[in-house]
């Protein structure tokens, strides 16, 4: 897939997520948290009940307040009734820190769970995925909802989600004793809540826009800062820095515009609830002052009723985060969401069958075609029929671009044929459960891909040097081999790739390599991806170009050994190069998407034009000519 295309492609998707986030709502959307809060909601819902308790005992010190006010007044008042007063705020004051004590004891740990469960799902979903969903999907837009949108829908399940009721409940009750206090203050004061109620849908609309865009583009950022970490040797050896850091420079300038837009929003949202209830709480004060002159009210109730308005102040001015972190809290869902929702193309049949293990693959008409290919273009693969006999090696041949790699990756199913059939030992692939197919099957591919932990963890990845728990029927859990056996396998694994230079390392094979395998040249990189596919023995390997990187004493090295551990595997290798065929017992020749013939290489140059054009090096230019013909004349 070109690049163009996938960004296209790419773009449509989030376009239809983005359609189809505005369209579900809140509700809808904070249901989906059900099943990672399953064991937890007993906990979240004392926590909300402690916390609720907490905003009922600080409403609870001004009445107190406010009847030590009103019996100070009394003739017959004394020291001790502020003595009294003090001891019940005073201890009002700490039932209320017990509760938010007990709030944040009861709910912090349950949304940390939630948010690892929320985590380890979506990895398992991803890791699931399909080849072609990993195409269309930028890898910072996956990171994005792995980290930062689950972070922040913790952060909502641990506070916001409990705040709002909690609030609600304050302003519900404190508005209720503002009312007993003084209806007409209380009435007064509700008219601050008018405003509100106009502007607020209109803030939820721009906030939910430039929340969700502003999450997106958070997501363009971290591909690009992971393109240029990986990308970091060619940037420099072309001289490209600067580009680089140009167009980061933009996607970072596009995000802190959306991330201003959005605090702008916030800041006019949060400026109007701040503002009026202050501005009614001066008018209240002015008509509060005139009722004490009628004495319509008494000053206890006065102060009761400012006390109550104060503690009310930080619930009414805190509506707008709260209600941003649940705009924003929605937005991550719906991201999260958008991920879950793709049911994995490539699964397990309902009824797995098994065989034999022989290494028997056979090709019957397959064909495949990408979905984005326009209809007017032939399949890549356009009905390919072939038999690898057990024990076979067979060498695919083509025209760069040609399709020897995706036909090589339809085997494991790491593609789906769109056409025909692949079986091995007599059984469709799509029929065996995914975990016994690629028991079965090991693949070196050519751009090979280390992961950053040691060599010893790199070769043994397919040997079943680590035990799954969660998966015990595993075919390479049902017994992992005894750590002798293990040494035996990577000893042997290093030696057929000739990578015997991980001795000369710090650690040996215990050396912990860079991200990516990026530590070593790429030449020792294919090595050790080679040593890997060939470590668990499998009954048919897939070589996609193995020895490409390597030089030519280091290549026959290489082949030599390989003619050796290869006999009694079926192997399919895709080569360039006439050493690397020189492996193979026969040569197929792929052509337009079809099998154009299949012999030993020896018969393949004698009979096929075609073959030899494949096969034939590059013919040098007069300029290389000449400097070849300098070089050898030079003293």
């Amino acid at each position: 897939m070109q690049p163009s295309e996938r960004r296209n492609q790419t773009q449509t998707i989030w376009q239809q997520q983005y359609e189809s986030g505005n369209k579900r709502t809140i509700w809808a959307a904070m249901k989906r948290l059900g099943p990672y809060l399953e064991g937890l909601k007993l906990r979240w819902f004392f926590g909300m009940l402690a916390a609720v308790g907490a905003g009922i005992m600080a409403l609870s010190i001004p009445q107190a307040l406010g009847s030590v006010v009103d019996n100070i007044e009394s003739d017959d008042a004394t020291t001790m009734v502020v003595w009294i007063g003090g001891g019940i705020i005073l201890i009002l004051g700490i039932i209320e820190a017990v509760m938010v004590f007990l709030r944040r004891f009861l709910v912090l740990p349950p949304a940390s769970d939630a948010e690892t469960s929320m985590r380890t799902t979506l990895f398992n979903r991803l890791i699931f995925q399909p080849a072609a969903f990993h195409a269309a999907w930028d890898a910072g837009q996956l990171q994005s909802r792995a980290i930062a949108d689950l972070n922040m829908l913790r952060r909502f399940f641990a506070f916001g989600s409990i705040m709002i009721v909690t609030q609600s409940v304050t302003i519900v009750v404190g508005f209720t004793l503002m009312f007993i206090n003084s209806p007409l203050l209380a009435a007064i004061f509700l008219c601050a809540a008018i405003p509100i109620m106009v502007l607020g849908p209109r803030f939820r609309m721009k906030f939910i826009h430039f929340s969700r865009s502003s999450q997106d583009k958070a997501g363009d950022v971290a591909t690009k800062v992971e393109e240029s970490v990986h990308g970091i040797r060619v940037l420099k050896a072309f001289g490209r820095g600067d580009h680089a850091r140009h167009d980061f420079r933009r996607e970072a300038g596009q995000l802190r515009h959306l991330e201003v837009a959005k605090a702008r929003t916030l800041a006019s949202f949060q400026f109007l609830m701040i503002l009026l209830p202050e501005g009614i709480l001066a008018f209240c004060l002015l008509t509060g002052l005139w009722q004490v002159g009628q004495g319509t009210v008494t000053p206890g109730t006065l102060t009761a009723f400012f006390a109550t308005a104060v503690v009310l102040k930080q619930p009414i001015e805190g509506i707008g985060m709260l209600l941003s972190q649940v705009f924003m809290a929605k937005t991550s869902l719906d991201r999260h969401i958008d991920v879950m929702d793709i049911e994995p193309a490539i699964v397990s049949p309902d009824e797995p069958k098994t065989a034999q293990e022989r290494g028997l693959v056979q090709l019957h008409d397959v064909h495949f075609r990408f979905p984005d290919q326009k209809s007017s273009d032939r399949d890549l693969i356009d009905g390919v029929t072939l038999r690898i006999e057990p024990g076979e090696t067979m060498a695919l041949v083509s025209h760069t671009g040609g399709g020897t790699s995706t036909l090589l990756n339809l085997v494991p199913r790491l593609y789906d044929v769109t056409g025909g059939s692949i079986t091995i030992d007599g059984v469709d692939v799509r029929d065996y459960s995914l975990p016994d197919l690629r028991s079965r099957i090991t693949v070196a591919f050519e751009d090979p891909t280390l992961f950053s932990a040691s060599v010893r963890a790199n070769v043994l990845l397919g040997t079943g040097h680590q035990r799954d728990d969660d998966d015990p029927s595993h075919p390479y859990r049902a017994a992992a081999p005894s750590d002798e056996q293990l040494d035996e396998v990577l000893t042997s694994a290093l030696h057929t790739a000739d990578a015997e230079f991980v001795e000369n390392l710090p650690e040996q094979v215990d050396t912990r390599i860079g991200e990516e395998g990026l530590s070593l040249s790429g030449g020792q990189r294919q090595r050790l991806a080679l040593a890997r596919a060939i470590a668990p023995n499998p009954s048919v390997l897939l070589l996609d170009d193995p020895l490409s990187a390597l030089d030519v004493r280091t290549e026959e090295r290489v082949t030599e050994r390989l003619r050796e551990v290869l006999d009694g595997t079926t192997t399919l290798i895709v080569a360039h190069r006439p050493s690397t065929v020189a492996l193979a017992d026969r040569v197929a020749l792929l052509h337009e998407g079809k099998i154009a013939d299949v012999g030993t290489h020896t018969e393949l140059l004698e009979r096929s034009e075609l073959y030899r054009k494949v096969m034939a090096p590059p013919r040098p230019s007069g300029q290389d000519l000449m400097n070849s013909v300098a070089e050898e004349v030079r003293p």
